[in-house]
């Protein structure tokens, strides 16, 4: 009798937590985050923080530097006024979606590729940098281009819940893909020889060639990755606030002189195509 009482509350409590995880999602997603902001004057955004030249942590001051966050500071900026404040949370690839979706961050802006599978969990804005998937290689590589990994004991390099992992079993299906939890893992993997080619977008891989001059960026881009914030559903005044504020920086020459900032040093960027 004991036994079945102690599954009945075992059963009543699993129960409860149920419904209460329940309450707080529906919670998040029917408030207005969008008057929230404006009430604290800050927008919380969920950014990359190993990703050198949109969002890389810098150990000195422990601050997150690049592309990503100086344009979420002026697009923040836009949406709250000049005392509006842009907060940032550190996510990866595997944490944005579901921090977006507990309500802990207001947007995303982490090298976040617009895609249709994406879009039925979260709104997108317009894209804010036209990225397009690359292989990264040792200098010497015999890899030239993405179809030099189709063949049987290639190994590609890759992060969980990227995008790109799944494109390059398109490209390069006979090839074996090592997904790693962030970028620097799968770099120190390439380092080590653990694989042929690191492969994502090619933003990302300038970056990691500029810290790293013994690799390099090959064969072109074969994907087309366009960039977006991410909002939570339901949220549309955030989103459209999104795509007016990058209207803004875009017309007042900000977001060209950010691109300048963070890329003008990268070897074949260009800002012909990329300048808006």
């Amino acid at each position: 009798m004991k036994k079945i009482i102690s599954r009945i509350g075992l059963l009543l409590t699993l129960l409860l937590m149920v419904v209460s995880l329940s309450a707080c999602s529906s919670s998040a997603s029917q408030k207005n985050v969008l008057k929230d902001d404006k009430q604290t004057k800050t927008i919380t955004w969920g950014v990359k923080a190993d990703t050198k030249l949109f969002g890389l942590m810098d150990v000195r001051d422990n601050q997150i530097k690049g592309f990503e966050i100086d344009l979420a500071k002026a697009m923040t900026k836009q949406i709250l006024g000049k005392d509006g404040k842009a907060r940032f949370i550190q996510v990866t690839s595997q944490t944005r979606m579901p921090l977006l979706r507990n309500g802990n961050i207001d947007a995303i802006m982490a090298t976040m590729t617009i895609t249709p599978e994406r879009a039925k969990q979260v709104d997108f804005s317009r894209s804010y940098f036209d990225a397009g998937q690359a292989i990264l290689v040792k200098n010497g590589s015999p890899i030239k281009n993405v179809k030099d990994l189709n063949h049987n004991g290639a190994v590609v390099l890759g992060v969980v819940g990227s995008n790109s992992v799944q494109n390059i079993k398109k490209f390069a299906p006979k090839a074996k893909v090592l997904q790693l939890s962030d970028y620097s893992q799968a770099l120190t993997a390439l380092k080590s020889g653990q694989g042929d080619a690191l492969t994502t977008d090619n933003g990302i891989l300038y970056g990691m060639s500029i810290e790293n001059p013994g690799y390099s960026v090959v064969g072109g881009t074969f994907t087309k990755e366009p960039y977006g914030i991410a909002v939570d559903k339901g949220q549309g005044q955030m989103r459209d606030a999104m795509n007016s504020a990058l209207t803004k920086v875009e017309n007042n020459g900000q977001y060209n002189k950010l691109l300048y900032k963070w890329f003008h040093k990268v070897k074949g960027f260009d800002f012909r195509g990329a300048e808006r």
